[in-house]
């Protein structure tokens, strides 16, 4: 499913946090979504998913509840369960939205599976670590089964093996045609699977949109993170550095008025 957002705007008390964001994705693209914190990044998926009202348009929001709810799956970084459910039945929420109640166990098994929780299938939710948490959620979401997936900061909380675990899988869902959209602090994961990254800078606005390689440049880097930055090769692919800003230079001791 492809996503289209023409001059998306978002006010809260009177300030605008995305401001006129227009984005057009077409199945098949794994988007990175990147940016500092309070960029809007969170708040440009909630509106385009029609969570929050917006000025201008998501042809995602202009579906009714349904419809929408079959189109695309949503995961939140909040990963909070406030009653011991166990994983599979959670897992299985995510069935909700289909009407096909046949495909509800293959599509729970093959979500559960993929996340490597199959065995924690009995076990309540909030027994779980803060990992395996996350990746149930996950494999709720895979569950949905939706051509359009929006995950913000899905990896957030991960081990290194199940953050490129989560990522390769998203890029293997968009090679399969459908469309995944995520929030990412990891520039180098993000560079690494997104073939696409959309970078948002102060004020909720766009930066840049286009390859890694074009929009992770030494001067965006600077200019919205504050940091340096460049790409080093590895025989596992390229692996991106940050570098923190120069220390600013100590102000001049005043004079000493003893010193003749």
């Amino acid at each position: 499913m492809s996503l289209s957002l023409r001059d998306l705007t978002v006010r809260r008390g009177g300030r605008i946090v995305v401001d006129r964001v227009s984005l057009s994705v077409a199945p098949g693209s794994f988007i990175g979504l990147i940016g500092p914190n309070g960029a809007g990044k969170t708040t440009l998926m909630r509106a385009a998913l029609g969570l929050i009202a917006a000025e201008g348009f998501s042809d995602l929001a202009a579906l009714p509840p349904a419809r929408r709810a079959r189109r695309a799956a949503w995961l939140p970084q909040a990963r909070e369960i406030a009653w011991p459910i166990p994983v599979e039945p959670l897992v299985r929420l995510g069935r909700r939205t289909d009407p096909d109640r046949r495909a509800d166990g293959p599509a729970v098994a093959e979500a559960m599976a993929a996340m490597e929780v199959t065995h924690l299938r009995d076990r309540p939710a909030t027994e779980l670590s803060g990992g395996e948490l996350a990746r149930v959620l996950i494999a709720r979401l895979l569950a949905q089964r939706t051509p359009l997936i929006l995950a913000d900061e899905p990896v957030a909380g991960l081990d290194p093996a199940h953050q490129f675990a989560v990522m390769a899988l998203f890029s293997r869902l968009a090679a399969e045609g459908r469309t995944v959209i995520a929030s990412i602090h990891d520039l180098t994961l993000a560079a690494r699977f997104c073939e696409r990254l959309v970078l948002m800078g102060a004020g909720g606005r766009i930066v840049a949109d286009g390859p890694p390689a074009d929009v992770l440049t030494p001067e965006r880097l600077q200019q919205v993170f504050g940091v340096g930055g460049s790409f080093l090769p590895t025989p596992a692919g390229p692996v991106f550095v940050t570098l923190p800003p120069p220390p600013s230079s100590p102000a001049p001791a005043p004079p000493d008025p003893a010193d003749p």
